[in-house]
């Protein structure tokens, strides 16, 4: 138990690092998306996402991720792309909080 705390702490001081190098155009979105691993990291913790609910979320993250370098390729984001980027956050934050509060368990 201690090893996978260990192993979020980690992986989310390398994601918050990661996307602090990249949010000069888009801070609300990486403080958005840090705040969301830290949410899935509480659910790893505790029990509540099982690991296929980990994969899914995880791999929604990244889609995030990537869909953030898309828009800020061309060294600005739009009002439209900001707004998509908020739409696929928003829809990451539902998902997440589903999967915490179903009735699957690691346990």
């Amino acid at each position: 138990m201690k090893f996978k705390l260990l192993f979020v702490a980690l992986f989310l001081v390398g994601f918050t690092f990661s996307t602090q190098a990249q949010s000069n155009t888009t801070p609300k979105v990486s403080k958005r998306q840090v705040k969301q691993q830290k949410r899935i990291g509480q659910g790893i913790a505790s029990g509540e996402l099982t690991k296929a609910e980990l994969k899914q979320t995880r791999k929604q993250q990244k889609n995030i991720q990537k869909h953030k370098m898309k828009t800020k390729a061309d060294g600005q984001v739009t009002k439209r792309e900001r707004a998509g980027l908020h739409m696929h956050q928003n829809k990451a934050s539902r998902n997440i909080a589903r999967k915490k509060n179903n009735k699957n368990s690691r346990n």
